[in-house]
């Protein structure tokens, strides 16, 4: 095994202090003779979701040797309150220890650029690699390997029982429910996500009618008792009287029939789909990436890709799905379908010749309309991934904060769940103003309407909440937020980029079909590049800064593929590395000349 650089771990410090230890603060000698992997994540992200998926095989498989921390570090003023953090452990079934770091000072200390970002320690407390985004499980899990090789022959690994222990149980009929629609006989359907199930509530929104799922994380059709969900979100009726499911961690879309309780599979292979995956296709043979809501429009069934930033579509009667929106890019880019960008698109209400989208990154709302033999998307309200806040008023300046949910309402209007600022919001397109409907709801995630009321589902109180439309909203004070990265300080002139990605133990960059390494760089504004924006094969890269803009956000999105280096193998395994990165950056002299993202790997510059 190659010497590995000799760098001293940092020490974990937080100031909301830690969760899932029983009370116990914990510190790196506590955790010396483990292999520690801090998992730096923020709830709002999908990106971390998935990485929390990735780990759970690993964190039983190796739980006598491994200890997994999760360093949450906020991005939304909501993600810094510690009971957010406490609900989100227990929504995402978060079954290791975590540091709540509010004010970001571990993630400074380990130079964290983006979320989710993995790092790995030795049990001697050095640090031996750092991973940025998704796809990196096969690779740690070969690292986890070695270290336990490696530390078990010089005696200095300690096996046995890790610090985690788990929150008592609380005693709900829904715990963190998604989404609701209203059944033709006036009851209600709720997707209970942590549970894994479906709940049928009576009218009142209260009394359980019956529970769909055995409540056990898996994919499995059949009768309620029979069948097994994982963490769904969204629901949507269709025509031939069914709901269809959006079976977020299953990666798949489902079907439920009210009439005969039974549930079975309409898309999804239960695969996560990744960049150079088919992205159209038979449905039941097409991979899809944690759909997130669902909406009937335009004589399909629309699905909020939230895993990779698009909009696809079911087509029930020719039995395909397809990429109709976005291009797998986050941000806020209108246009054109296939040339939009989305963050985490999370929420889809239909209404008339527009789908509402609540996309959540960009704290935003947005739509999609028919242009010519297509579909355009158009913004109503947001700016882009750094502002947010709860400022009523023309939507051109108002402000929303990670919203989940929209939904259609009689007046042409549409109601917002401005998930992470409590409130139910309202957005006028007659007038262009957004107003509020309601506060002091906890993190509403979805809405569905109800004769004259609506019916909030607050996500994290638990519950349906029945509200009457008021005639008027009224007006709150006006708030706004930038995310709490500081920016980083670059020269005028040019920057070097340099994305760094070291193929894993065992691997090598596969080549076989050209270039296995893809980056793409734009700009918020786009003006603050003069040269180097745009696609290409190479992960480093000299970005020429434009005179006169001093301030910005530079997006980069790195892919890479590697495969088992084993000439013996015909057919090597293959795994693809990707992540996007949204960076502040402020142009003055005597800035940074070099900017390095680390992919994968060890950053050693030269």
């Amino acid at each position: 095994m190659a010497p590995r650089a000799r760098v001293r771990a940092p020490e974990l410090t937080g100031k909301g202090g830690w969760l899932n230890t029983g009370g116990n603060d914990l510190t790196l000698a506590d955790l010396r003779g483990r292999i520690v992997i801090l998992d730096f994540w923020t709830f709002c992200c999908v990106n971390c979701l998935h990485v929390l998926d990735e780990l759970r095989e690993l964190e039983e498989k190796h739980r006598d040797t491994v200890v997994i921390v999760g360093v949450h570090s906020p991005k939304f003023v909501h993600e810094a309150d510690h009971q957010a953090v406490v609900d989100a452990a227990e929504r995402y079934g978060v079954h290791h220890p975590v540091l709540d770091d509010p004010e970001l000072a571990t993630w400074k200390q380990y130079a964290v650029r983006a979320w989710p970002t993995l790092v790995v320690i030795d049990p001697e407390g050095y640090v031996v690699a750092q991973h940025a985004g998704e796809g990196h499980a096969h690779a740690i899990e070969t690292l986890v390997g070695e270290l336990e090789a490696e530390h078990s022959a010089k005696g200095t690994l300690r096996r046995g029982d890790g610090p985690y222990v788990p929150p008592e149980p609380v005693p709900t009929e829904l715990r963190f429910p998604g989404k609701a629609v209203s059944l033709p006989g006036g009851t209600f359907l709720v997707s209970d996500t942590t549970r894994h199930q479906l709940v049928e509530l009576a009218a009142d929104g209260e009394t359980v009618v019956r529970r769909i799922g055995d409540g056990t994380r898996g994919l499995a059709d059949g009768a309620p008792e029979r069948a097994r969900f994982s963490e769904p979100q969204g629901l949507a009726p269709l025509p031939d009287g069914s709901v269809a499911v959006a079976d977020t961690v299953n990666h798949a879309l489902r079907r439920f029939d009210p009439a005969t309780g039974e549930t079975t599979t309409l898309a999804g292979t239960g695969r996560q789909w990744w960049q150079g995956s088919p992205a159209e296709g038979p449905a039941r043979e097409v991979d899809l990436s944690s759909p997130w809501d669902l909406a009937w429009f335009a004589g399909r069934l629309w699905i909020a890709m939230a895993g990779v930033h698009q909009l696809w579509t079911y087509d029930p009667e020719a039995g395909t799905v397809r990429a109709a929106a976005g291009t797998t890019n986050e941000g806020l880019v209108d246009g054109p379908a296939e040339e939009a960008w989305f963050a985490q698109p999370s929420g889809l209400a239909a209404a008339g010749d527009r789908l509402w989208i609540a996309d959540s990154e960009t704290s935003a709302v947005r739509w999609v309309e028919r242009d010519g033999d297509g579909f355009a998307v158009r913004t109503a309200v947001g700016t882009g991934l750094f502002d947010f806040g709860h400022r009523d008023g023309d939507a051109g300046q108002a402000l929303l904060q990670h919203p989940l949910g929209v939904t259609a309402l009689p007046d042409g209007s549409v109601a917002i769940a401005d998930t992470y600022n409590h409130a139910l919001r309202r957005y006028d397109p007659a007038t262009g103003e957004v107003t509020t409907l309601a506060t002091d709801l906890r993190e509403p995630s979805g809405a569905v309407l109800a004769d004259r009321d609506i019916v909030v589902v607050e996500s994290a109180r638990h519950r349906l909440t029945r509200l009457r439309l008021p005639e008027e909203a009224v007006r709150v004070e006006a708030l706004a937020h930038r995310t709490q990265r500081a920016a980083t300080e670059i020269a005028p002139g040019t920057l070097r980029l340099d994305v760094v990605f070291q193929a894993p133990a065992g691997q090598k960059l596969d080549t076989r079909y050209g270039p296995s390494t893809r980056l793409l760089v734009s700009a918020t504004p786009p003006g603050l590049l003069a040269e180097g924006d745009g696609a290409g094969t190479e992960l480093s890269r000299d970005l020429v800064l434009a005179d006169g803009v001093t301030e910005g956000v530079l997006h980069v999105s790195a892919m890479a593929a590697s495969c088992d280096d084993d000439p013996r193998n015909e057919y090597p395994a293959c795994h693809v590395h990707q992540q996007d990165w949204g960076v502040p950056v402020r142009v003055a002299e005597g800035g940074a000349v070099r900017l390095p993202l680390v992919l994968a790997g060890m950053d050693e510059p030269s």
